[in-house]
């Protein structure tokens, strides 16, 4: 009963979020209502912070130190000035100059806070021509919001989400602009654990992969301080959110020194990551990779992923990033696992021969906000071989020449009418039959079972023509005998169906007689 309030009332936060942005049309390009409200998101969730911590000192005794930076960062959290502070924003939300005087907040903020430096819009409100009225009433409904009542929710990734969602119909689906879900995000984080060593999203959008990612780490009590994230994104606004989402986190991340194309402005050339969390676009189109990047570095040992699609290209950047012992988790649409459009099922057999692919996931549809299109996890992972950690609980088996293939397209609740989502139950069958059959000693024995789970050999790969769907692995699950016999099944079966065919036929003389009363006779 709990779960559904706490699910209606967030709603009921987004759809006020909406109507307020609503008003700004006519005034401002709808696909910018996003950025506008996140950025005043964040004016408020940083005064709630600095307030509660204001708060704290005076209730110490320490009112003195109230003005003091240092007692503010001292527990993380930004000191604001007296321009800066949402209570001043709110006082003088009915002025006609409320765009510049927001403008000015959030520059005064980013200047007197390092880790904000190129994380904030510059002049963005001045520079969008709102109509003031319009911006007050959309200041009074954010004022509404306690941003810091619910240290669980993901409030900047949840509201990006919403209003994804409803402009992706009209905006088109933009590289570097998909919000994954929380519960795909914490099962890639599930399977591939990563505890400690360097985090890196190739197309990091908001920042919601690092956003959970910590979570996962802090829920299983790790420290976020044995991880380092990187990340790169080329939208500039969205590249400003992810900097954004991360700051007010106290989460330190190396974003790279401007917005970039991943493919031909790769930010961290250099890097080699532990782990990579990614959800690339869908199906990119009009990718030149093939034209202009025939000979980079990271095709190496491959063909040139082709012109149109650039999925293969997604892949091989990824394969390129690991470390020796690294492990990569990402979305892709379905059609990558089977494709065999210029040149990519080669690709695909070669990253198979080179026994790089761990596990395939085909996930239930309807999980997406943005797309309705069905997608798959991949993990792939440049070392099979039997490893050793210093958690006695871990320990990796010799995986060479093995894939694990799972289908949980029949997993996942409806949330609402069009979204699933998967459920904690489901998550923890998926990433214990992962572990169990990776060979964690904690998650016991691993076992084929029909219709979910298939260990495969790279010989039972080859017989599928390299086809990565797990549907072709798995099998059909077994139907549970009901202890009827066959016989005794069979004449009940008959004796509904000759029932059902004489009801039939009174049905067609019924149909009959009042045709031929209506004049219509044979």
């Amino acid at each position: 009963m709990a779960e559904k309030k706490a699910a209606k009332k967030t709603k009921s936060f987004e759809q006020t979020l909406w109507e307020s942005a609503d008003k700004l049309r006519g005034t401002v390009a709808s696909s910018e209502y996003k950025h506008i409200v996140l950025s005043l998101i964040f004016l408020k969730f940083v005064s709630d912070k600095f307030e509660a911590r204001k708060q704290e000192l005076i209730d110490e005794g320490q009112g003195d130190f109230v003005e003091m930076v240092e007692f503010y960062t001292m527990k993380n959290v930004f000191f604001l000035s007296e321009e800066s502070r949402w209570s001043t924003i709110i006082r003088e939300a009915k002025q006609e100059d409320i765009a510049l005087r927001i403008d000015t907040a959030l520059h005064t903020i980013e200047k007197t806070n390092k880790s904000l430096r190129g994380a904030l819009p510059d002049n963005y409100f001045s520079r969008q021509g709102l109509e003031p009225r319009n911006l007050a009433s959309l200041i009074d409904t954010i004022n509404n919001i306690d941003t810091t009542a619910d240290r669980e929710e993901d409030v900047v990734g949840r509201v990006y989400e919403y209003f994804l969602g409803n402009f992706a119909a009209s905006e088109g689906q933009r590289g570097g602009e998909f919000y994954t879900p929380k519960c795909v995000v914490n099962l890639i984080a599930e399977m591939i654990e990563p505890y400690r060593g360097k985090i890196y999203d190739p197309c990091c959008g908001s920042g919601g992969m690092f956003v959970q990612s910590i979570k996962f780490i802090e829920s299983h009590e790790g420290n976020k301080k044995d991880i380092s994230i990187y990340g790169q994104e080329q939208t500039s606004t969205t590249y400003k959110l992810a900097k954004m989402n991360l700051a007010i986190r106290g989460i330190a991340a190396n974003f790279g020194d401007v917005p970039a194309d991943t493919f031909f402005k790769d930010q961290h050339p250099d890097l080699k990551a532990d782990f990579i969390m990614a959800n690339p676009p869908f199906n990119l189109k009009g990718w030149r990779g093939a034209d202009e990047l025939v000979d980079d570095p990271r095709w190496g040992g491959y063909d040139v992923p082709p012109t149109g699609n650039a999925n293969y290209a997604w892949i091989l950047h990824m394969v390129s990033k690991l470390s020796e012992n690294g492990i990569a988790g990402f979305v892709l649409a379905n059609g990558s696992m089977s494709t065999n459009t210029k040149g990519e099922g080669e690709i695909r057999k070669k990253l198979i021969e080179n026994d790089l692919v761990d596990c395939m996931i085909a996930l239930p549809g309807q999980l997406f906000y943005t797309t309705q299109i069905p997608v798959c996890l991949w993990f792939i992972t440049k070392n099979k071989k039997a490893q050793q950690f210093d958690d006695e609980r871990k320990a990796f088996r010799d995986r060479s020449g093995e894939t694990l293939f799972i289908d949980a397209r029949n997993m996942g609740t409806l949330i609402d009418r069009t979204h699933k989502e998967l459920t904690s139950d489901d998550l923890a069958e998926i990433t214990r039959t992962y572990h169990a059959w990776r060979g964690e000693p904690k998650d016991g024995t691993y076992e084929d079972q029909a219709g979910f789970c298939k260990s495969a050999s790279l010989d039972e790969i080859k017989a599928n023509d390299y086809v990565l769907t797990p549907g072709r692995y798995v099998g059909a699950a077994e139907l549970e005998d009901d202890g009827v016999p066959f016989e005794e099944k069979m004449a009940e079966l008959t004796q509904t169906l000759y029932q059902q065919m004489a009801e039939s036929e009174k049905l067609d003389i019924m149909i009959k007689e009042n045709l031929e009363g209506l004049g219509y006779e044979k």
